[in-house]
């Protein structure tokens, strides 16, 4: 298997877990409009040095249950009913997301904003199951294997997917924040089409598992 391909798809992967607006994007993003960038900056370090062990440990557990098809299973059916609830949540119930005001932020060290960032990743534990069902995914279709040179260098495509997807933030929110109305009105409809299209993949892999 040829290196770039686990390093490719950590950064893509990393990319479309962190690019949705969050919590720790849009803090970033607000640190810097508030702070500059340098804080912002040192809030992302930390970040992403948690998200570097939250991915590595996401791996390690996917490369135990990988040999177990019945709990890569198991996994899939959990996922797909997760990912229907949030999409006929976000399509049908939630309610359009409004901007907010803009909020003061006190002027911060750059020790307490690098622990800021890996307090908030800490706090998040999304990146641990989301890698898992990732790292899984590809192995299945022979994009990914677990060995420990290929587990390193996924892990270093997420950190650098990570740091840029948080730096986009960091470098473009300001540019875009009076033209973000529109996006801000329909994020509960681009979410809901993009877990339900991964619905939609997860219904067919159970699928193929039982009648394939």
């Amino acid at each position: 298997m040829a290196l770039l391909t686990p390093l490719v798809s950590g950064f893509i992967a990393a990319v479309i877990g962190i690019i949705p607006p969050g919590l720790l994007n849009m803090t970033a993003a607000k640190i810097n409009l508030k702070e500059g960038k340098k804080n912002a900056l040192w809030f992302v370090v930390g970040a992403v040095l948690v998200i570097f062990f939250q991915v590595y440990v996401a791996v390690l557990f996917a490369r135990v249950i990988d040999n177990r098809p019945d709990i890569v299973t198991l996994l899939r059916e959990i996922g797909f009913v997760a990912f229907s609830i949030l999409t006929i949540y976000f399509l049908f119930i939630a309610k359009k997301p409004t901007a907010k005001k803009k909020s003061k932020i006190k002027k911060s060290s750059k020790k307490s904003r690098f622990f800021l960032g890996m307090l908030l990743s800490g706090l998040n534990f999304f990146p641990i199951p989301y890698y898992v069902v990732v790292s899984v995914t590809l192995a299945s279709y022979q994009l990914f294997a677990f060995e420990n040179n290929i587990i390193s260098i996924f892990v270093l495509g997420s950190v650098l997917g990570s740091f840029a997807a948080l730096y986009c933030y960091i470098a473009f929110f300001e540019k875009i924040e009076q033209k973000t109305d529109y996006l801000m009105r329909n994020m509960n409809k681009i979410i809901g089409c993009i877990t339900g299209l991964v619905a939609l993949v997860t219904l067919f892999n159970i699928l193929n598992y039982y009648f394939g």
